[in-house]
Parts: C-alpha cells; structure tokens; sequence
C-alpha cells in the first residue's frame, strides 16, 4: 500500500514566506478544510496516510514536500533555503525513522528544498534558485548517482520553486504555464497549459492526476490526452506560493 506523509497546516499559516507574488489575506480555517479535503484524495484512493508531527512554529510546515523527498525507498532530507525552515527537518526525520524509511541527508552549506525537485523516470531536474544551490544539488548528485539516478540542473527565476511552475504527467511529459518557465528547451517533451495554477500536478497512477480545481481548462486539456483529473481547492495554499505537490511526500511501493 502507498504511504502519503503529510504535516497539518501550522495556526501561522498566514505568516509563511513569499518570493515572487504580494501577501494577501490567508483564511486559516479555510486552508485546514482544504487540507483535509485534499489528504481524503488519496486516503478515498487507498492511501496509508502518515502524519508527521505539528510544527505549529513554523509558519510553512505543511509544505512537507520541501523537507523530504523519495527516490525509490530512499528519502532524502533536504537543507532548507530558508533559515525559517530548517527546524522543520527534526520532525521530518523522526517520522522517517518511525515508518522505517531509510535516509540520508543534505547538509549545509548545501542547499536543497524538495519544491526544486522533479522527477521523471531515472532523471531528476533540480532548479536553481534562492532556496537551492549549487552546493545541495551536488550533494544529491553524489547521493543519487550510485544508485542509477541523473541529476539535471535547471535555472529558476520567475517562481519560487523548480515545482511552482513545471511538473509532468505520468508520461513523462513536462506541463508548465510558459510565461513562467526559465527555459522550456530544457525537458525533451514539453507541454504549455493555458493556466497558472493548471502546471502543477500529482501523479496518482499511469492514468489519474491531482490538481488544483482553480485550472478548469488545463484540466480539459489533461483529459482530451486520456488521464482522470481529480480536483481539489487549494485556494489559501496557492496564496503562499504552494501548489498540490508540496502538501504531501508520495512513497509508493517499490
């Protein structure tokens, strides 16, 4: 059975870090609701949801894809770039010991964040960008290499994580709202979508994707291709510059 490690979201939600868009009002009650709806996705699917523990102290937590990332039965824990974040690790790791999940590290002065993160098949994009440097993505090239992985750096200026602005379908193609990807030439099979908030998705199986309701025609798009598209609001989420791959680590049976 697939586990979904996810963080509920911290009552300073509102205070989280932004980069590239202006804070506006989060509605806190509003984004726990989202969250549960969201984490029902994948428990209505099967899903053996582990739930690291609170971090109500950190403003991001719930961003729990940040702190950890999986490359088969292999986690890595992450180096935030933010300062504000690198309390989040802690948790992080002892819930990773709790479930048995073997592990290794990222250590400063290298930086990594799991947004910056995207795998296709055995080649894994990392961006550039102000929470990852070239330091973490040796780090994780270093890790990863022994064990049949490629690591590609990528430059990320225009969003805040590699993430925020492209991710691929189960086919391996990269979707992405073009205005916002640094170079598109970058990935072999690349798809624009009509909407912002339409270029982050799950892969829930060969066929079925998550992704934010708030991208109604990039999800016709993803369905005149063949996939299920499973919706969800996250609204308050995407305030903080969170999309539906942030909220949750997937590890999938291996």
């Amino acid at each position: 059975m697939p586990r979904l490690l996810v963080r509920r979201p911290s009552p300073r939600l509102a205070e989280g870090e932004l980069t590239h868009i202006a804070r506006v009002p989060v509605d806190a009650a509003l984004a726990q609701r989202q969250w549960e709806s969201y984490v029902d996705v994948f428990r209505q699917r099967g899903w053996d949801v582990v739930e690291v523990a609170p971090a109500d102290e950190h403003a991001d937590g719930v961003f729990i894809e940040d702190a950890v990332v999986m490359f088969g039965d292999l986690a890595v824990l992450t180096s935030p770039g933010a300062e504000s974040r690198r309390g989040e690790i802690a948790s992080t790791r002892s819930t990773l010991e709790g479930a048995g999940i073997p592990y290794r590290a990222i250590e400063l002065p290298g930086t990594l964040d799991g947004g910056d993160v995207l795998k296709i098949g055995r080649t894994v994009y990392v961006g550039r960008t102000l929470r990852t440097n070239d330091e973490g993505i040796t780090q994780l090239r270093d890790l990863l290499a022994p064990r049949g992985w490629s690591v590609v750096g990528v430059p990320v200026s225009k969003v805040l994580h590699l993430k925020s602005g492209v991710t691929a379908l189960p086919d391996g193609t990269v979707v992405g709202f073009e205005p916002l990807v640094d170079d598109p030439a970058a990935y072999p099979d690349f798809l624009a979508v009509p909407e912002e908030h339409g270029t982050a998705v799950v892969v829930l199986d060969d066929a079925t994707v998550l992704m934010s309701a708030d991208a109604p025609e990039t999800a016709e798009l993803y369905r005149s291709r063949g996939l299920e598209v499973i919706t969800t609001p996250i609204t308050e989420f995407e305030k903080l510059e969170g999309c539906v791959t942030c909220l949750s680590v997937r590890v999938r049976d291996v």
